[in-house]
């Protein structure tokens, strides 16, 4: 079974720094695209950034400048650098994932558990 665990969130102060990560694990035979999203309470979850397998990206503009998105292919892993965190930044952020099981008849969405990243004025 393929799974996405999330780690890196946690509090910090406006003009901080946070590096999350996203592994994926389990039978995988290919990834395809990878990327953050972010969901605040009452509102669509939304687009942080993405990052194909060969490493072509795409970022929400709210974040274009301060975050950075790349992976390490032989890891399964995507990672997101915050740098400049403004408070408007506080959410819960997930991982998702185009993942091709070892057997499997197609690509398949993965989604992780989440992980909150707070920033204080």
């Amino acid at each position: 079974q393929v799974q996405l665990v999330e780690s890196g969130g946690g509090s910090v102060q406006a003009g901080g720094s946070l590096r999350l990560s996203c592994a994926a694990s389990g039978s995988i035979a290919s990834i395809n695209v990878m990327g953050w999203y972010r969901q605040t309470p009452g509102k669509l979850r939304e687009l942080v950034a993405t990052i194909t397998g060969a490493g072509a990206t795409n970022s929400a503009d709210s974040v274009k400048g301060r975050f950075t998105i790349s992976r390490d292919n032989a890891k399964n892993t995507v990672y997101l650098q915050m740098n400049s965190l403004k408070p408007e930044d506080t959410a819960v952020y997930f991982c998702r994932a185009i993942i091709l099981a070892t057997f499997s008849a197609g690509y398949v969405e993965h989604w992780g558990q989440g992980t909150l990243v707070t920033v204080s004025p």
